[in-house]
Parts: structure tokens; C-alpha cells; sequence
């Protein structure tokens, strides 16, 4: 897993407020791709993307069969602090969903106010990204894992 710096957490906790919620990228196990927004994407720790899932669609039934995810960020906003060209980075990973426990209570607690404020019973689950690949969006990579 690669080693991500606090900047990008820095980022991701602003995404939404800025009006630049990530995309998350899935696909069946046939290969049949999906994207959707998510605005509760967070750094988790220095290796680990997490987001809260409350839709309950198609995103959580592609994690199951296929783990495999892309997020994808760009914050023009934020353009002077991304050292990167397009203002923005493409994160690889393998996905996996957590349905309860202290693992699910604390990627709750990473997620922003106003997303959990669209699941105020707490009826969604936890997805947590191990990160691979960090690449901006020319397609060089920034970080890889060991």
C-alpha cells in the first residue's frame, strides 16, 4: 500500500464543500463499469481512502463481486495546493465493506456533517479502500505500493 500524505486528507475533508464531491469508480465482475459521487470520501489513515455508503445501490453490489475501485478527485478550487497538473489525482484500491463493528463506528465518525446528516440513522455501511496507486491525470504515478 502506498504511504499518503496528511495533505490529501487535507483535501478530501473540503471536496464536498467546495462543490467537488470524488466519483467512485466500480465495476461488476463481468467488467460492467459504474461511477457515482460520494461526498464522505476521507483519508482513513496514511495508507486507506474510507467513505460512508447509505445509498445501498449499485456501488455496494459491485464491491461485493468486484473489489477492484477507482476514486477520482479534482478541486480547481484548490488548484494552488495540488501539486499536480488538472488539479486533481486518480486513487487505485481494493475495496471491502464493513457492516458493523468499532472499524464501521470509526469511519462513521471520519465522515463529514453533512453527509451523515443524509443517514441520521445510521442504516448505511462503511467502505474502506487499501490504495495501490495514486496517479495524476496524465497517468503517471505519484505513489505506488512497496
Amino acid at each position: 500500500m502506498v504511504k499518503m500524505p496528511p495533505l490529501i486528507g487535507e483535501l478530501l475533508d473540503k471536496a464536498l464543500a467546495d462543490g467537488a464531491a470524488c466519483l467512485i469508480g466500480t465495476a461488476t465482475k463481468d467488467g460492467h463499469p459504474q461511477i457515482s459521487p460520494r461526498g464522505s470520501v476521507a483519508l482513513f489513515d496514511e495508507q486507506t481512502l474510507c467513505y460512508w455508503e447509505r445509498g445501498g445501490r449499485s456501488s455496494r453490489a459491485h464491491i461485493a463481486e468486484n473489489p477492484r475501485v477507482v476514486v477520482y478527485y479534482r478541486n480547481p478550487a484548490r488548484a494552488a495546493e495540488i501539486p499536480f497538473p488538472g488539479a486533481g489525482l486518480r486513487f487505485h484500491g481494493s475495496a471491502r465493506i464493513v457492516e458493523s463493528g468499532e472499524l464501521r463506528d470509526q469511519v462513521w465518525d471520519r465522515t463529514i456533517a453533512a453527509e451523515q446528516a443524509r443517514d441520521p440513522e445510521r442504516k448505511g455501511v462503511a467502505v474502506i479502500i487499501d490504495v495501490d496507486l495514486i496517479e495524476e491525470f496524465s497517468g503517471k504515478s505519484i505513489l505506488t505500493a512497496d
